[in-house]
């Protein structure tokens, strides 16, 4: 027998989108390790920079260090040589408060005679002259060992007071300046320690930096590869995704067309059985399939103003006079009759919440609560449409059927319903 050939079925989209869907999955986690691992990989540089600029500043820090250690030397130095400069002068200070001192000693005879005459005088008052006249004598007497005495007295206690001022001034100033660089003596050598040690723990820091700059230099290359490999399967599994999409759209177009197709032979089937006394199929799914009610041009589309401030809640079309009107679609007549200044008015039930209104004919050939099926007649149109002012504010003219198509008591837009060659005729 001769070898039978079997062609595979073709995959479903259902499964072609799954497979698709566990790509992007797996994409997507490879993706986030990917991410994480340049992370990694970008805190791993900026660890090693820190660590680089870190032992750049420390070998900056120690040569700093090392001039602090000689600036520090030389204050020390300046600091030794103002001290005994001080100390010098302070040995001339005090030459001079003993040569002062062995000046006063030598008049201490002097001054304390005059010291206790002017102690008599202060207990003892000179005499009233004008009271006793024999105390002039001793009065004259007081008078001029005071007028001799106490001019010298006072100018050796000037001179005296100016030296004693200028030598304490001295003595406090020198103390202060001791004092202070005393305490800059001792601040510069616990400085000085201080750097000392200061440099020690540097160049100890120095050599752990390099060392943990050669340790992160390796695990940025371990990261560096694992990124690389990931790259490229997060690559690989976008091209894979990208063919499975490809593949699932397709077959899922080739299905809805399909579908599509098959929907409409049903649906062209179900509006040629002549005998049916209820829609064949839903409403809703009729669009695309229904044909207009009458040969005509569009004068307004859905949507567009009514010229009345408001906008269009169906469309307008003129037809010939005399042109008849057909049903759009399967559907129960449940109004039949004049409305208003709309000429007769022509409500059809489609089912499922769907209204059809059609209104500005003449006359109206079926009854209430008639079934009609699509494409069969239903009402003629009027030589000219006295219903044209209200429906599309114009004169009296060319006839005008208004369509409105309604569902749940709101209007919609019944350009989907109509038929592809019927559409491109009202547009056109």
């Amino acid at each position: 027998m001769p070898p039978v050939s079997a062609q595979a079925p073709a995959p479903e989209p259902e499964q072609l989108a799954r497979e698709a869907m566990q790509k992007l999955v797996e994409k997507q986690a490879r993706e986030a390790e990917l991410k994480t691992i340049e992370e990694r990989l970008a805190g791993n540089a900026e660890a090693r920079s820190k660590l680089e600029a870190e032992i750049a500043a420390i070998r900056a820090d120690r040569a700093a260090l090392n001039k602090a250690l000689l600036e520090t030397t030389s204050r020390t130095q300046a600091g030794e040589q103002r001290i005994g400069a001080v100390e010098q002068r302070l040995a001339l200070l005090q030459s001079s408060e003993a040569a002062i001192r062995r000046s006063l000693e030598g008049r201490r005879g002097l001054i304390s005679e005059v010291l206790a005459a002017l102690q008599r005088i202060g207990r003892r008052p000179p005499p009233a002259v004008l009271v006793r006249p024999e105390d002039i004598l001793e009065a004259v007497r007081a008078s001029m060992l005071l007028g001799a005495v106490v001019p010298d007295l006072r100018q050796e206690i000037e001179i005296l007071g100016t030296d004693l001022a200028e030598l304490v001034r001295l003595r406090d100033g020198i103390a202060s300046e001791r004092k202070a660089i005393t305490g800059e003596m001792e601040q510069l050598a616990a400085e000085r320690q201080r750097l000392a040690s200061l440099v020690e723990a540097r160049r100890e820091r120095e050599a752990s930096a390099a060392k943990d700059v050669e340790a992160q230099r390796g695990v940025g290359g371990e990261l560096a590869a694992q990124a690389r490999n990931l790259r490229e399967f997060v690559e690989r599994m976008e091209k894979e995704i990208s063919v499975a999409n490809r593949a699932a759209t397709a077959a899922r177009e080739a299905l809805e067309t399909e579908t599509r197709e098959q929907r409409q032979r049903m649906a062209a089937l179900a509006f040629r059985d002549p005998a049916r006394l209820a829609p064949k199929i839903a409403f809703n799914e009729a669009r695309g399939l229904l044909p207009l009610p009458v040969a005509g041009s569009q004068l307004r589309g859905f949507g567009e103003s009514d010229g009345a401030g408001g906008t269009a809640r169906g469309i307008s079309l003129e037809t010939r006079p005399n042109a008849l009107v057909s049903a759009p679609s399967d559907a129960w007549v449940v109004y039949a009759g004049p409305f208003r200044s709309f000429g007769q008015l022509l409500i059809l039930n489609a089912g499922g919440g769907y209204y059809m209104l059609l209104a500005g004919m003449q006359r109206i050939d079926v009854a209430l609560n008639q079934f009609v099926l699509a494409g069969e007649p239903v009402a003629v149109m009027g030589e000219t449409s006295e219903a044209a002012a209200t429906i599309v504010g114009s004169g009296a003219g060319q006839p005008v059927l208004y369509i409105e198509f309604r569902r749940d008591g709101v209007s919609v837009d019944p350009a989907p319903w109509w038929t592809k060659p019927q559409g491109e005729k009202v547009r056109g």
